[in-house]
């Protein structure tokens, strides 16, 4: 089997996940993961799919139809042999939660902080809404991460706390 990642993004309407999954099950593939979304009146996101070694050209001409015929531009990029075992390796799994009055850089500092502790990002979910009681825009962040095994979650934990002082919003680690 080939494995493609698939980034996309076109205008949002009804039937954009059906026509990318009909030219992955018409050439024999399998979808495997994916985070879709809807963002400033675009979809976006990124698939993983398995297809047939043989049918794996043909998935390609078909999802680069989809953008042609203006339904969605889709980049196909074949994954690398082993990586999700790869990354499955690196260390344990943790998951921070952070929450606190919106402002610039807090997604620069948290991920300059975990790359600095090599720490790998695995998933990264943001959002913003409007603070209830004290008006403002509050910014929410959840991240899966790995972290090398040498590392403790409690130096992690320790150097997060001191951004989140610093940026004035609450963040919790715990093992995932």
């Amino acid at each position: 089997m080939t494995q493609f990642v698939l980034t996309l993004i076109g205008d949002d309407r009804p039937g954009l996940v059906a026509a990318l999954a009909e030219a992955v099950a018409d050439r024999g593939g399998s979808w495997q993961q994916s985070e879709l979304a809807h963002l400033a009146g675009k979809f976006a996101g990124i698939v993983l799919v398995d297809v047939p070694d043989e049918r794996s050209d043909e998935l390609d001409a078909a999802l680069r139809e989809l953008g042609r015929q203006g339904v969605l531009d889709v980049t196909v990029t074949r994954a690398a042999p082993g990586a999700v075992a790869r990354v499955a390796a690196m260390g344990h799994s943790l998951t921070i939660s952070l929450l606190g009055q919106d402002r610039p850089g807090i997604v620069h500092q948290l991920s300059s902080v975990l790359a600095g502790h090599g720490v790998s990002i695995l998933e990264l979910s943001t959002a913003t809404r409007d603070a209830p009681m004290a008006g403002g825009v509050l910014f929410e962040a959840r991240a899966t991460v790995s972290a090398p095994d040498d590392l403790p979650a409690q130096t992690l934990t320790t150097a997060l706390e001191a951004i989140g002082d610093e940026l004035m919003v609450d963040i919790e680690v715990q093992q995932a």
